[in-house]
């Protein structure tokens, strides 16, 4: 350090020619750990050759300091968990913690760093809160916007509900792990003359959603067989191939009685295993409907469906309102966005959170004669990547997406031109990862992170979105800067950054353009942390408010590495980003801002 030779090294190679590293940024609240030294020594290793071989080699430093891994370390240190006791406590008082916490451990980062040799630029490295960063964060999202690609919807989603947030497919894929949950078979009584004394067999894992059923599905190409006990009189209807398997498994001797096929099934009425719901419910539920996904690989080839907790659940009803009507389908579930059952739920179970109500709803049905078996299934479940102990849930929920399904097959033709190492992660798992790509559940309602840049209209509806602080300064009758400047004057240290932050730019309203005499707020979401951190190739530079040149000159990178577990985050962030935002239509874009090179793909 005191000779400066990492300095020395980049001003001897000034006019060579570049090879580009992109920093992957850490998370400072948390202790270095033994892995960092194996990615940070990897990290020196390749750019050292580079730069032994007379290649201009920079190598800016970054810090990841927005999202849930800084709430919840926030949250542990004030010994709170939910969003009613963050709020109990302050939004502002919470965001200025989680801005201080970003920086708890630094010394040890540096310390680590210097002790490794690593050569990094730590004195002008990028951070994410940082209001150039922020803004360069705000005007890629309005791109997306102002071209259709992120929009609000109403979709089912990974939902962390301890956390009161949706969570994307990236964060949900670092979370699963093994466990095994309730296997429960149970009886759907018809309620129609052609077929006395008959009930439905079907089959769940998640007990906890039968309050919530709306459906029973079959596939209409597979025969069922209508079998009865021989010591009881009530007929079951299970599919054909299954049949013996499942006796087997009963520890029963069933006879069939007739095979039928799954279209003829189709339209059959039922009485659902709880009735809290019926009046809610609708003229079209509670019958029997066609789907493709139902197989004979395990159950009893009749799925249970509850729309409000599975996206191809959620599909079927959306296809049947295409015939019934929202009208007489609408989407009816008796849980709450904390994830405890309401007061439409059965009394037993109310106001409790709902994987813990398995074994009573069990119980229940047992009790009332409608549960046929039940046994423990292993498979492997999604909790949330930063509270390891709080399992997700799928529910509905409005929330911003960014249209990832429109570029899937850019995104794989980009994939074909990076050099993995090692090479089977091209095709496997960042392959089969872009293969099942679904939108990008992007927003978080949450605290500590980039807010959205969008504004809505309190008369109209309408939205635009906002590129910069300063676009919002000059909008006509612009009002609300006093929260930032009260806060700044109670305690001067506060750093100007957090102006772009919740609470203060929530404060901030101006002149609708939609609606005379309305007025624009912005919507209170904040985003993925993910999307921070896979917007640095430009946002590092403050681009393009700033930082044009930089950006071309180190854009895009010949070298990246991280751990494995990075496939879906980091580098599928960056992938998505990059061929989002400067692909097509956004060539155009890259093409006015003085890009000369080809994109989009980042490394």
């Amino acid at each position: 350090n005191s000779a400066n030779i990492y300095r020395k090294s980049l001003d001897a190679r000034a006019d060579a020619e570049r090879f580009i590293f992109y920093e992957g940024p850490p998370t400072a609240n948390g202790m270095p750990h033994p892995g960092h030294c194996l990615t940070r020594a990897i990290k020196d290793l390749f750019p050292r050759y580079r730069t032994m071989r007379g290649y201009l080699c920079e190598r800016k430093a970054g810090w990841d300091t927005h999202g849930l891994p800084v709430e919840v370390e926030v949250c542990k240190e004030l010994g709170i968990h939910s969003k009613e006791e963050i709020e109990a406590f302050g939004v502002e008082p919470f965001i200025q913690k989680c801005q201080a916490s970003v920086w708890q451990y630094m010394q040890q980062w540096e310390r680590l760093t210097e002790r490794l040799g690593f050569w990094v630029n730590l004195k002008d490295a990028y951070v994410t809160y940082h209001q150039s960063y922020v803004e360069s964060v705000w005007w890629s999202l309005k791109q997306l916007f102002d071209r259709g690609m992120l929009y609000q919807g109403h979709k089912i989603v990974w939902w962390w509900a301890q956390g009161g947030t949706a969570l994307s497919a990236g964060e949900v894929g670092q979370g699963y792990r093994e466990v095994a949950d309730p296997s429960a078979f149970l009886k759907l009584p018809l309620l129609e003359d052609t077929y006395p004394n008959t009930a439905l067999l079907v089959w769940t894992t998640t007990p906890w959603t039968l309050p919530s059923n709306q459906f029973a599905a079959v596939h209409p190409e597979i025969d069922y067989a209508v079998v009865r006990e021989e010591s009881e009189g009530e007929k079951l209807i299970v599919a054909r191939d299954l049949v013996d398997r499942l006796s087997e498994q009963f520890k029963c001797t069933w006879t069939i009685e007739s095979i039928t096929s799954g279209k003829a099934l189709v339209g059959l009425r039922y009485q659902p295993p709880y009735d809290s719901l019926q009046s809610a419910g609708g003229a079209a539920s509670w019958k029997v409907i066609p789907a493709d996904f139902v197989t004979t690989d395990s159950g009893t080839g009749l799925v249970h469906i509850a729309p409000a907790f599975g996206e191809d659940d959620y599909q079927v009803l959306q296809r049947e309102r295409e015939s019934a009507g929202e009208a007489s389908l609408p989407l009816i579930h008796c849980v709450g966005p904390d994830g405890k059952f309401t007061e439409q739920a059965p009394e037993f179970v109310r106001q409790r959170w709902v994987k813990e109500c398995d074994k009573d709803i069990l119980r229940d049905l047992k009790t009332r004669g409608i549960l046929v078996h039940q046994s423990q299934y292993l498979h492997d479940y999604p909790f949330c990547w930063r509270a390891d102990q709080d399992p997700l849930i799928q529910y509905p929920r409005e929330s911003w997406f960014i249209r990832t399904t429109a570029c899937k097959e850019s995104m794989l033709e980009n994939n074909q031109s990076i050099q993995w190492l090692p090479g089977h992660i091209q095709d496997g798992r960042m392959g089969k990862f872009l293969e099942s790509n679904v939108d990008w559940a992007l927003s978080r309602e949450r605290y500590w992170g980039t807010p959205l840049p969008i504004w809505e209209c309190n008369a109209s509806g309408k939205q635009e979105a906002i590129a910069s602080y300063k676009e919002l300064q000059n909008k006509p009758g612009v009002q609300g800067f006093e929260a930032w400047e009260r806060a700044k004057k109670a305690n001067p240290d506060l750093p100007e950054d957090l102006c772009v932050h919740k609470p203060y730019i929530d404060a901030i309203t101006y002149e609708s353009p939609f609606a005379e005499g309305a007025q624009m707020h912005r919507v209170p979401e904040v985003i993925d942390c993910w999307y921070d951190s896979g917007a640095m190739p430009f946002a590092q530079w403050g681009f393009p408010q700033q930082g044009v040149e930089n950006f071309a000159a180190q854009f895009p990178a010949d070298f990246i590495s991280e751990a494995i577990d990075q496939t879906r985050g980091w580098f599928y962030s960056l992938l998505a980003i990059s061929t989002l935002l400067f692909e097509d239509e956004g060539q155009e874009t890259a093409n006015e801002l003085g890009l000369a090179h080809r994109l989009p793909h980042p490394f």
